[in-house]
């Protein structure tokens, strides 16, 4: 059925898609759904405790058996510079003052858990058939632990010089993360944004730079695009913002409305919400703060200065305040449960490299 085989023998799955590992959307939920039908299910672990984790986990080993990609973050911890965070407090304090907040009330911690021993430990505890990592690798010591438990390891790389790295450093498979991706660049060796590298340009050039077969993400929302990276020397194709738009995704009501009504140029690439370039549908704060605004305190703080923000505004339908994440091709989006979506996209596949092969 499917000519390059690597990743389903990799990963044990039947079809070549991954659900890519949103944080915050993702549950075991939608990862059951798109494991149900053959491909990948993934958990992101960035943002949830050790206990969520196990607790997601569980959840999806007694609903079905089949693989599983636990994901996690990879960034360097921040260091708090209270000038920074200071002007960052700010800038947004008019819009504390519009919607009525105490400026002077404590801020929230926005966090995301860098891997670590403990995570480490979680991994060794729970035993997942695949361990991806964004924002590059863990220390090597971590990182043959992670292997020595029985993982396949995987990593996002934004160009060619990335995935040299990740391969280099014994990683089982690569995914080329194209400048089209919705939510967190995977940028981990540097370099300017606005050099980024589109997915139909990179995969190519990182599967003929690497012997570890490639998954590629970014832009990816139907079969004719994942028949279009197989032709481009991917071995798959991760899916994200296609399942922002499945029952299961947990994003609000501001979100799901912004992705419903976007078009395809209405996204930017951001520091506002995290401090990190990330792709989302722009908004209020973003067009008010500027897009790449050296204002943010570094990732993850700046989210939190925004909570306050975010708590008012949501629940009255507003999403100003909001990181509304999504990729380029979320005009492709379709609403349907994940499991029909996964099936959809293995028969469009299907029908389109029938096409091709003539």
């Amino acid at each position: 059925m499917w000519r390059d085989r690597r990743i389903l023998d990799l990963f044990g799955v039947k079809h070549p898609i991954l659900l890519a590992p949103m944080a915050g959307p993702v549950l075991s939920e939608m990862a059951i759904a798109v494991a149900r039908e053959g491909g990948l299910g993934s958990l992101p672990s960035a943002m949830l405790s050790p206990d969520q984790t196990r607790a997601e986990l569980e959840k999806f080993r007694a609903a079905v058996k089949a693989p599983v990609n636990l994901n996690f973050f990879c960034h360097t911890p921040p260091v708090p510079d209270e000038k920074r965070e200071a002007a960052w407090s700010a800038r947004l304090a008019p819009y504390y003052a519009e919607l009525g907040i105490d400026p002077a009330a404590p801020i929230p911690v926005s966090s995301r858990t860098p891997f670590d021993e403990n995570l480490c430990q979680l991994v060794e505890e729970l035993r997942p058939e695949v361990v991806s990592f964004h924002f590059g690798l863990p220390p090597e010591a971590l990182f043959a632990r992670v292997k020595a438990a029985g993982a396949k390891v995987i990593a996002s790389a934004t160009t060619v010089r990335e995935a040299i790295w990740l391969a280099e450093r014994g990683c089982d498979a690569i995914i080329a993360q194209g400048f089209e991706a919705g939510g967190h660049r995977g940028v981990f060796l540097g370099g300017d944004a606005a050099q980024q590298v589109g997915t139909m340009a990179l995969v190519p050039q990182v599967a003929d730079a690497v012997k570890v077969p490639v998954i590629a993400a970014g832009g990816i929302a139907d079969g004719r695009g994942i028949a279009a990276a197989l032709a481009l020397g991917a071995s798959a194709a991760q899916v994200g913002t296609a399942y922002l738009f499945c029952p299961e995704a947990k994003i609000n009501a501001p979100h799901r409305a912004a992705l419903k009504g976007a078009w395809d140029d209405d996204t930017v690439l951001t520091r506002v919400f995290t401090g990190r370039p990330a792709r989302g549908i722009v908004n209020r704060v973003i067009r008010q703060v500027g897009a790449m605004s050296d204002l943010p305190p570094q990732f993850p703080l700046a989210g939190g200065a925004l909570m306050p923000l975010r708590g008012r505004a949501e629940p009255a339908g507003s999403g100003d305040f909001t990181p509304l994440w999504s990729g380029q091709a979320m005009r492709l989006g379709r609403e349907m449960p994940a499991g029909d979506l996964t099936r959809t996209l293995i028969r469009e596949t299907q029908e389109r490299l029938r096409q091709i092969a003539g």
